[in-house]
């Protein structure tokens, strides 16, 4: 049953230190990217636990310290990918910080989406997902992979169309 107690304590530490990593990257400039700081934190706080539990309990058990922490770890992945880079979130944050909690629709389409869609091509860019071609993008093979991974994945998973993430796929024959 102790073992268990250090899979919560896993997570607690991981809790603790994937914020404080995040800001300590953000302040330093870094190149990291914040999901690599949250597979660094999860990675120590898991260590630190283990370590720590089969220190103080004679008999620990990895896989129960372990179910907890991953259970307690993918939550809390979950909801950092959830508003990490949601659009909806964007614009919604956007909204209320306005003096009257409310925005046109031409405002929030010609001010802020450009924004958020140009980070978002910076960052497909960036990851060699996609190329600049004059004033629009191209695939790279990477991303042409990519794309083909998660249309199937979506097709696993029974995902209809989201309007925003449809890919077209390239058949092999």
């Amino acid at each position: 049953m102790m073992s268990f107690a250090f899979g919560i304590i896993g997570v607690a530490a991981f809790a603790i230190m994937a914020p404080v990593m995040q800001w300590l990257t953000r302040r330093a400039a870094s190149s990291v990217s914040p999901v690599m700081v949250l597979a660094i934190a999860a990675i120590l706080s898991h260590l630190a636990s283990v370590v720590l539990g089969i220190a103080y309990v004679p008999e620990f058990k990895y896989w129960n310290a372990a179910s907890i922490f991953s259970f307690g770890v993918m939550s809390y992945i979950f909801a950092f990918g959830a508003v990490y880079k949601s659009v909806s979130l964007e614009i919604l944050l956007e909204v209320t910080e306005r003096p009257a909690r409310e925005a046109p629709l031409s405002d929030i389409v010609e001010r802020q989406v450009p924004g958020i869609f140009r980070g978002r091509t910076n960052i497909l860019v960036d990851s060699g997902l996609a190329e600049r071609t004059g004033s629009g993008f191209v695939a790279t093979a990477a991303g042409r992979k990519l794309a083909g991974r998660i249309a199937r994945l979506r097709r696993v998973f029974a995902i209809g169309d989201t309007g925003l993430y449809d890919f077209p796929i390239e058949r092999r024959r």
